[in-house]
């Protein structure tokens, strides 16, 4: 298998990911709503594909320079444990050499696997 990355181009990516993310069922329910594509495209977003179908994104925000949030991190199902995701976040370091980088997660485990050191919490605001 063949994977490669690369900053996501909304015109030749953005139907694809959204299949992606449909796979996910009612647990992604929410990014399929219309403004989640201009959020794609505000964003810091990469895409990686696995023999030319895409597999996986990654879309983070950053804080004017300060740090940079990585907000997405999803990788299908069929795709897993073939390090699309450590791709997708080496892109980010690359990208931003020097900044801090932190992860809003929501499956610790996955990070801590990668190495990467827990750092926090997150609280909503009802």
């Amino acid at each position: 298998m063949h994977i490669t990355t690369r900053k996501y181009d909304p015109l030749k990516d953005y139907e694809k990911l959204l299949k992606v993310i449909e796979s996910e069922g009612e647990e992604w329910k929410e990014y399929q709503k219309a403004g989640y594509r201009e959020s794609l495209e505000q964003s810091l977003t990469y895409v990686a594909y696995a023999d030319e179908k895409l597999c996986g994104y990654s879309r983070s925000i950053n804080d004017f320079g300060f740090c940079t949030w990585v907000i997405d991190l999803l990788v299908h199902k069929k795709y897993r444990g073939n390090s699309i995701g450590r791709k997708l976040m080496e892109c980010i370091a690359v990208d931003l050499p020097g900044q801090d980088i932190y992860v809003m997660s929501g499956v610790d485990e996955y990070y801590e696997k990668l190495g990467y050191r827990k750092e926090g919490t997150i609280f909503k605001i009802e």
